[in-house]
């Protein structure tokens, strides 16, 4: 099992992408091998990921495959402000949503 406490924090873009891409990497060339990843920033998550636990305050806001947690509503609810989550090219992405209202 491979845990990772905010592995991309204090590099820079060109490093992060390279320790993502490793990621990516291992989990294809070691299927078996579990991993934990843990962050606040859906930018740093490998396009490997296929499960997803949003946590606020200690509870379980949502828990599953990645595609049905990773979405506006559940991250704008986790972080208890409007938040727009994208997935593009295998990655996935937030910014704040302007106007917008926090929804579940």
């Amino acid at each position: 099992m491979l845990l990772l406490d905010e592995p991309t924090t204090g590099l820079d873009v060109a490093a992060r992408e390279q320790l993502l891409d490793t990621l990516d990497m291992l989990a294809e060339t070691h299927p078996d091998l579990a991993s934990v990843l843990v962050t606040h920033h859906l930018e740093e998550l490998p396009a490997s990921t296929s499960h997803a636990l949003l946590l606020r305050d200690g509870a379980v806001v949502a828990a599953g495959g990645v595609d049905e947690v990773l979405t506006t509503g559940q991250v704008s609810a986790c972080f208890a402000y409007p938040i727009e989550v994208e997935h593009r090219d295998g990655r996935w992405s937030a910014r704040i949503r302007r106007g917008g209202r926090v929804s579940a």
